[in-house]
């Protein structure tokens, strides 16, 4: 099974300390993922106003309620990378 680009290996259940995939055995980056990809269960709770990229911008789509904690299905990262 070959690592390609694609779903994220940070979000991968394989993905160990000092981004090495345990599956592999090879150190991979947060843009990889492949064929034994499991997605971690956990709950991101990152995903509010402050880690928004629209937040307190003219692009935000709620700029009377946005406020450090709440989130909206207008979320858009502010570190993104392809």
């Amino acid at each position: 099974m070959s690592i390609r680009l694609g779903n994220s290996c940070i979000n991968c259940e394989n993905l160990v300390e000092g981004n090495v995939c345990k599956v592999h055995a090879v150190t991979v980056g947060n843009s990889y993922t492949c064929d034994s990809f499991e997605m971690k269960a956990a709950l991101k709770d990152e995903q509010n106003c402050i880690s928004c990229i629209r937040y307190e911008t003219s692009d935000c789509a709620n700029p009377q309620k946005a406020a450090p904690g709440m989130s909206c299905n207008h979320w858009a990262p502010q570190k993104a990378s392809a």
